[in-house]
């Protein structure tokens, strides 16, 4: 099936690793250009290498207020337009109700929250018809994730702005489209099930309530979003999809 996807330029956040950088890997197989982003330089760079020549990467951080121009800018200079964007940050630090900062609120609110909101609208302000909005959120949208109190106070304020602009978006020919992941086999959910202490025993746990008994690969998670951002799904807008192997039994 061919998505659509040649020559048409997406700006990834959180590239260098994880979820981010599957997608970008996905998009740029399938004949995208993407400029992939993330805070360090070096990381990027490699990234941005691995994906091949079509890929261009810039180190910035989502909580700076300059980085939506920063990236819209260097996608229109390097590759001479601008499709669409995937906003991906990695998750705030672990704790709970009583025990993660103010400080480590404002820190996640300013880089998790505030500058997705400001990366979309910007990107809602440069994109046309045809044009995309991509969210990475978490599975914490539909039910909170023990010991990730901070995630789960923030992703689903997120889902909530990314139902209401693909509302006013829609209009203008333009698509909002959330992925909700869960168990998926990157550094962030080994860390997490390291967190008792038996992170074997607290994988094999999390695997049993999964229909398909194991967790998803990044590169499962990666097509996945390359499909919901490219022409191929031209009908599906302000929908928040569970990538997680039937965990929620498709409610």
């Amino acid at each position: 099936m061919d998505l659509g996807l040649k020559d048409r330029v997406y700006v990834v956040t959180g590239a260098s690793r994880g979820l981010g950088r599957a997608a970008a890997g996905a998009l740029g197989a399938d004949g995208a250009r993407v400029v992939v982003s993330g805070r360090d330089a070096g990381s990027v760079e490699r990234a941005a290498s691995e994906i091949g020549p079509d890929a261009y990467g810039l180190a910035v951080d989502n909580a700076d207020p300059a980085a939506a121009q920063r990236l819209i800018g260097a996608a229109r200079e390097r590759f001479g337009r601008f499709d669409g964007i995937l906003i991906s940050v990695g998750g705030p630090p672990p704790g709970t109700a009583a025990g993660n900062t103010d400080e480590q609120w404002q820190s996640a609110f300013e880089s998790v929250f505030l500058g997705a909101v400001r990366l979309a609208r910007a990107a809602a302000a440069e994109l046309g018809e045809g044009g995309v909005i991509g969210f990475v959120l978490s599975g914490s949208v539909h039910e909170p994730i023990p010991g990730l109190t901070i995630s789960n106070g923030l992703r689903p304020g997120l889902a909530g702005f990314a139902k209401s602009l693909a509302e006013e978006l829609g209009p203008r020919g333009i698509r909002v489209i959330g992925l909700l992941p869960a168990r998926i086999d990157t550094d962030r959910v080994r860390e997490l099930d390291a967190l008792g202490g038996d992170p074997v025993a607290a994988r094999a746990a999390q695997e049993e309530r999964i229909p398909l008994r194991r967790y998803g690969t990044p590169e499962e998670f990666g097509r996945t979003a390359a499909f919901l951002l490219s022409p191929a799904a031209s009908y599906l807008t302000g929908l928040m999809l569970p990538v997680d192997g039937g965990a929620r039994r498709g409610f």
